[in-house]
């Protein structure tokens, strides 16, 4: 499983929310807080998580509405709910609405880490690489490693269309240049993060009406891309 994946939590409660927090960096997530629905939808549409954790009762909007936006906008995405014992009708109620799991308060950290680790297995095996995808006026077919870009067709290198490919995938999430190197390359040693920063200027020749002003591979300071459709 990766753990450079992306978690969101929300919790208003500043003890709770810390403990995840802790809980989380301690696995090598990347971890986000907001302590209210309003800030989390728009952390979520500014840069889609991997997995999200949400309380039901917050202020303002609550874990409930914030679950049905998640599900209408970005259905693939996680949401596991933590929720008080007597809850019983908003448990049911969070997985009609598409709740991938739940966590009664009180709750055990050891076992949210364990419950975000076994969605995210599932997230990461249910997620595939689209054989053709269409964003702008490109089209690729990656398993053909041909993108066409309006009336022009070019060939993409093995490397290329696997890094392509990588971020398609993963498109909305900050993904970094070691993880590009792991996935791409195999991790060889005679490689370094400007191998893939190379890569990426190739693509961006062949994908983006100005390459030095990119529409779609995003350079993510200190961190690495992000492919946006």
């Amino acid at each position: 499983m990766d753990n450079t994946a992306d978690i969101l939590i929300i919790e208003d409660d500043e003890t709770i929310a810390m403990g995840l927090v802790t809980a989380m960096e301690h696995e090598r997530f990347t971890v986000r807080h907001c302590d209210t629905g309003e800030k989390a939808l728009a952390s979520i549409r500014a840069r889609t998580p991997d997995l999200i954790i949400s309380d039901i009762m917050l202020p303002g909007i609550d874990g409930l509405q914030v679950m049905r936006t998640v599900k209408d906008e970005f259905p693939g995405t996680p949401v596991i709910m933590l929720t008080a014992r007597t809850d019983e009708i908003d448990r049911v109620m969070g997985l009609e609405m598409g709740a991938d799991d739940y966590v009664t308060k009180p709750f055990s950290v050891r076992e949210v880490v364990a419950r975000v680790k076994a969605r995210l297995r599932e997230h990461v095996s249910g997620r595939r690489t689209p054989d053709t995808f269409e964003f702008g006026n490109v089209k690729v077919d990656l398993r053909r490693r041909v993108l066409v870009k309006g009336d022009k067709e070019a060939r993409l290198t093995t490397h290329e269309a696997g890094t392509l490919a990588h971020l398609i995938t993963h498109r909305g999430r900050d993904v970094s240049r070691d993880e590009l190197l792991k996935e791409v390359w195999g991790y060889s040693a005679a490689l370094t993060t400007r191998t893939v920063d190379n890569q990426i200027l190739k693509l961006r020749k062949k994908i983006e009406d100005t390459p030095s002003q990119p529409r779609h591979i995003l350079t993510v300071h200190g961190t690495g891309y992000r492919f946006e459709a």
